[in-house]
């Protein structure tokens, strides 16, 4: 199908053809809005009230190609290469999750209680939403970055200098790590924790487009970045410090379990998300 001339109305038109097996029609109205936004630097508003609007050639051929990578399954973020979080508008790319609503309810619980924290720790940075967020709340902080993946500390860096908020970076994989390097007021983490064998119960969009060194946990233990986290919190953890984890559900009890076997908490708690599912933990170190 072709565009039948250059106007948003007659664009629209064609998202609705060439999405309707994706996606339903509000989905491909949001979609299409946001790339309007993107490519003609509008708002919403404006789109609401001039449909009849022409675009020039180059926009066309936009807006023409973004339709043809989301009917592939492509998200959105990763064509625009942006994401909202919070407020702000991050970078995000191949080597990095799309920010998700239920971590900006774990930046929500952390901000509520922990606006003192001087020296903050994110465990599996990737875009660097969770760490460059809590800079952005609480600016006094010492706040750094922990990643494997290059790739996704260049995200965190490219992100920390668009946000103008200052981090430090490190590259090591958690995994191999007997110490941190320093000692922490609040350590964070949304780590792994998917098992390699439950990708056949997985949407085709996230497999075949979202990195899977930020999703799949090798091996049978789906809970071994929150226990070596865990671990790690006895001796890089200051007295008093705060530890958040972003949780699968259906395996937060067995974390849940763990840090109380660890003996190094002396408060734990499992937090639900907006669905009233367990979500989100936090311990305050004895």
């Amino acid at each position: 199908m072709q565009v039948s001339n250059n106007s948003l109305e007659s664009l629209l038109s064609y998202y609705f053809k060439e999405l309707e097996n994706l996606y339903d029609r509000d989905e491909i109205r949001s979609l299409f809005i946001t790339v309007v936004e993107h490519y003609l630097k509008v708002d919403r508003e404006y789109f609401q009230f001039n449909l009849e609007t022409k675009v020039n050639q180059s926009e066309l051929i936009l807006i023409y190609n973004c339709a043809n990578e989301l009917k592939s399954g492509k998200p959105l973020q990763y064509i625009l290469n942006e994401a909202w979080f919070y407020n702000s508008l991050f970078f995000v790319n191949e080597h990095v999750l799309i920010p998700r609503p239920e971590t900006e309810e774990l930046i929500e619980i952390i901000f509520k209680d922990s606006k003192t924290a001087s020296k903050i720790l994110d465990i599996g940075c990737g875009s660097g939403c969770i760490i460059l967020t809590l800079k952005k709340l609480i600016p006094e902080a010492s706040c750094t970055g922990l990643d494997l993946s290059k790739g996704a500390l260049n995200v965190t860096l490219q992100n920390s200098k668009k946000l103008n908020l200052p981090v430090s970076i490190i590259n090591a994989d958690v995994l191999e790590l007997n110490q941190l390097s320093s000692q922490y007021d609040l350590i964070v983490s949304n780590p792994p924790y998917i098992k390699e064998t439950e990708k056949g119960s997985m949407h085709k969009n996230v497999l075949e487009h979202e990195p899977h060194l930020a999703l799949f946990v090798s091996g049978e233990d789906e809970i071994v970045f929150y226990k070596k986290i865990i671990d790690l919190c006895a001796s890089s953890l200051n007295s008093g410090g705060k530890l958040y984890f972003e949780l699968n559900p259906l395996t937060a009890n067995l974390v849940l379990n763990y840090a109380k076997q660890s003996m190094i908490f002396k408060e734990i708690e499992l937090i639900k998300d907006i669905n009233s599912k367990d979500r989100f933990f936090k311990g305050i170190k004895l």
